[in-house]
């Protein structure tokens, strides 16, 4: 059994998902592009997500959120259901979507770490040596739009949702730097000159290895039933904290090892039918066994 997490409101994170097989079930085209915004939206509006960048790659997507009510669980468990049945009834599949480990999870400490991971959703192509401009990325990329403020809009996708059902028929999204992080004008331009120096640094690799982009025609060439054939390690850490501070990301573990230390106190006591209290952000007992939850 894995260990508790603490879920707690108004907390940042970066989501990754990858498909089964690392196929590129989500290889971009108007169809996928439509649903997979479409479902990523309507997830956040309903579970009070406050989405700040995304990225759809072929196989696999990233995005950042910041959990405004503490409910991230059931964000990703909803997203991931209806993007994998959308895109299967698409795709004409019956058979998993995603890969069978769990979702990976990294809760970002302070605005730096927010604005580094952001960076990197935003560059995943270009890193990737896929395409050597970020604007050049023809699946979903929030970066342009969390710049400029343009509003995303997403259709309900009518190869899988009813026509007249509960779903709504078209959903928005305006992107934007939230508060707590400071001036929204400096962080982009932060974020700017970041992705300038990854587009740069990325074709430096290409000069010194004779490496050229995979190129946006390639990308949407591709078989959605083909797979990468670079070999990727497996059994590797799955880090749960994300922090360029030094001493931010110890405090941050000291915490996560107190909260678990905690749950277990509690949990061992409410299993031998003794009064306990369970620390704040204690998530599945709360919701599904209605524990009592210590003041914070």
């Amino acid at each position: 059994m894995s260990l508790p997490r603490q879920v707690l409101p108004g907390t940042y994170y970066m989501l990754t998902r990858r498909c089964s097989e690392r196929r590129f079930f989500l290889r971009p085209d108007r169809a996928t592009n439509n649903a997979y915004l479409y479902c990523l939206i309507e997830a956040a509006q309903r579970f009070q997500i406050d989405i700040v960048i995304m990225c759809m790659m072929s196989n696999h997507h990233h995005v950042v959120i910041r959990d405004r009510a503490g409910r991230y669980p059931e964000f990703i468990e909803h997203l991931h259901r209806m993007i994998a049945r959308s895109q299967n009834a698409l795709r004409g599949r019956w058979e998993s979507f995603w890969a069978s480990g769990q979702t990976s999870v990294v809760r970002l400490v302070d605005r730096d770490d927010v604005l580094r991971k952001v960076a990197y959703v935003a560059a995943n192509p270009v890193q990737d040596q896929l395409v050597d401009r970020v604007d050049h990325w023809p699946g979903i990329n929030g970066y342009r739009a969390l710049l400029k403020g343009h509003e995303l809009r997403a259709e309900r996708p009518f190869h899988f949702f009813r026509k007249g059902g509960p779903m709504p028929e078209q959903v928005t999204l305006r992107l934007r730097f939230p508060e707590d992080l400071g001036d929204a004008t400096c962080l982009a331009k932060e974020l700017e000159a970041m992705i300038t120096r990854i587009e740069l640094d990325a074709a430096d690799e290409r000069r010194r290895t004779g490496r050229s982009v995979l190129g946006r025609r390639a990308v949407l060439r591709q078989a959605w039933s083909r797979a990468p054939t670079t070999f990727e390690p497996r059994r590797v850490m799955s880090p749960r904290v994300a922090a360029i501070n030094r001493w931010a990301r110890i405090e941050a573990l000291v915490r996560n090892k107190a909260f678990v230390r905690a749950y277990e106190r509690a949990r061992s006591l409410w299993r031998e039918g003794a009064t306990a209290l369970f620390p704040p952000g204690t998530y599945w007992l709360r919701r599904f066994a209605n524990v009592q939850i210590a003041a914070t």
